[in-house]
């Protein structure tokens, strides 16, 4: 028991870096304190008290604002950053190295009991700060679930899933959202993974090249009507310089 909860602090210190000691975190996270509270009320659970594993997750939910059903699994090393007003349903499962921000919600889509009800996190996966995981499906080892996203249906691991209903961004090559020092995103997003600033940048990439074909072919015009003395057929507004600002368009959408 001692050991877990020395790994749960150091967890936390080497994850956020607002933590200063090992007893402030042992005494101010509610993150911590609310999964403490959980290995009790599911202690009880497995073993058949389910009135004392309900009323002890009761207790945790009033004293740290984390709703997590004493039937639900918790992995090892798993991050409640602030945390107030996440729910973990009944079936949920929760893998290794997991970090969880505020308002997130692991719920069900089902009423029928005795089936898995509720989402599988693999090891790894953020889940950022208002997003809701609905349904008994999967998610990825290393993927990572963007703000205010409400996902209903399975993400690959390493994927990205943003939006309303969520839209999946599969991962870029060699990259996830391990929790490692150079690679953790902190609140699950980054900036390559808005599907919207995404397109935006598509259509300036080619509007862009077709303002430098164009140029290209108004002087190439102009070469050949002066190879052939046949006077100017270039008309004066022809555009032969490429005026298109791409750059400026994408800091507006971000890149």
């Amino acid at each position: 028991m001692f050991s877990r909860l020395r790994t749960d602090i150091q967890t936390i210190l080497d994850r956020d870096p607002a933590a200063r000691s090992t007893w402030e975190v042992l005494t101010c996270y509610p993150g911590l304190h609310a999964q403490l509270l959980h290995r009790l009320a599911h202690w009880c659970w497995v073993r058949g008290f389910k009135w004392l594993g309900r009323f002890i997750s009761h207790l945790g939910r009033f004293a740290t604002g984390i709703e997590i059903h004493p039937g639900a699994v918790i992995g090892e090393r798993v991050f409640f950053d602030h945390a107030m007003g996440v729910v973990i349903g009944e079936t949920a499962e929760v893998g290794d190295g997991c970090t969880i921000y505020q308002g997130v919600t692991l719920g069900g889509t089902s009423l029928y009991k005795g089936v898995k009800r509720h989402p599988t996190l693999g090891k790894n996966v953020v889940v950022s700060a208002g997003a809701k995981v609905l349904g008994g499906f999967v998610v990825g080892d290393g993927a990572k679930i963007g703000s205010n996203a409400v996902v209903i249906k399975p993400v690959p691991p390493g994927a990205t899933a943003v939006g309303i209903p969520a839209r999946i961004i599969p991962s870029k090559a060699g990259e996830s959202a391990d929790v490692t020092e150079s690679k953790f995103s902190a609140y699950g997003i980054t900036q390559d993974d808005d599907p919207v600033s995404q397109a935006l940048r598509g259509l300036i990439d080619s509007a862009n090249g077709q303002d430098h074909q164009i140029a290209l072919l108004w002087r190439a015009i102009a070469t050949l009507s002066a190879d052939q003395r046949s006077g100017n057929c270039v008309p004066d507004d022809a555009a032969r310089k490429e005026c298109f600002e791409a750059d400026k368009l994408n800091e507006l959408v971000g890149k």
